[in-house]
């Protein structure tokens, strides 16, 4: 699972190996975990480029096991490190959620650290604006709606993976 910040990965994904029977993992709770620290002190105390490298080991790390589903950090599918072995070893699907939407399940959450800022909204609309020509490059997208329930849009990756009969069997 692939997209901003907002878009719904982890929720999402959780539902998605539920249904699907296999594990769930989630790259950022996992660096969180072996670190003892959460992103945002990591990014504080060590940068974003000493966590962007302990991503793609997280990843691939995690890419190794058995069949899963994976949410990534909303900027691990920014390296083309990443988008390759998630190539390889699986498919990405992109959360495909607007501005507006992402904006409403965000904006309370003081747990992103590149939103704090003095104007949260235009770094938003920002990174949105950067980040989506790279998330285009997903192998498949699902348009996040907010009229959907976790369970539509599940329902939705579902119909996507099943274009792939190498990923997901008919």
């Amino acid at each position: 699972m692939v997209g901003m910040m907002g878009s719904g990965k982890t929720a999402v994904g959780t539902a998605l190996a539920g249904r699907l029977g296999v594990p769930f993992r989630d790259s950022d709770a996992e660096i969180e975990l072996a670190a003892q620290m959460t992103i945002a002190e990591i990014f504080e105390r060590d940068g974003e480029t000493f966590f962007r490298a302990r991503e793609s080991e997280v990843i691939s790390r995690l890419m190794d096991g058995r069949p899963a589903v994976l949410s990534t950090g909303g900027g691990a599918f920014l390296a083309e490190r990443n988008r390759q072995m998630i190539r390889e070893r699986g498919v990405s699907v992109l959360l495909d959620a607007d501005l507006e939407l992402l904006w409403n399940r965000v904006r309370h959450k003081d747990s992103r650290p590149l939103l704090r800022t003095s104007d949260p909204r235009a770094t938003l609309e920002r990174i949105y604006a950067a980040r989506a020509p790279i998330y285009a490059k997903a192998e498949l997208a699902v348009k996040v709606r907010p009229d959907y329930a976790v369970a539509d849009t599940v329902g939705k990756v579902i119909e996507a993976l099943r274009t792939r009969p190498d990923v997901l069997e008919a």
